[in-house]
């Protein structure tokens, strides 16, 4: 079996594109952007994520069973995630729990 020849160059630029990523997250971090500041943040570890793994685990260059199989794994994870936040969305018919102190109450009116 041979194995593919990668450039050490192209490592060193990816390096750099993932430091690059990483001063992005940071400079976002301070900027507000309301809801989006975590989506903003998660598309770019997305992006790092899949650098990292297209080029420095070399799933580039692998046969296509391996490919589906790292597709496969993925897909289970969406599902797990999508069964647990479609249980913790379903809950709102859970009671809050009451207070364990003695009730405080206002005073009757004075009438004479």
């Amino acid at each position: 079996m041979s194995a593919h020849v990668v450039p050490v160059k192209l490592y060193i630029t990816i390096f750099i594109v993932l430091l690059l990523f990483t001063a992005l997250t940071t400079g976002v971090a301070y900027i507000d952007l309301g809801v989006f500041n975590t989506v903003v943040a998660i598309a770019i570890a997305g992006a790092k994520m899949l650098l990292v793994m297209l080029f420095f685990m070399h799933i580039k260059y692998s046969p296509r069973l391996f490919k589906l199989v790292i597709v496969a794994a993925f897909f289970w994870l969406a599902l797990l995630i999508t069964f647990t936040l479609c249980d913790e969305f379903s809950r709102s018919w859970t009671q809050v729990p009451q207070s364990w102190g003695p009730a405080i109450t206002a005073p009757a009116p004075r009438t004479k």
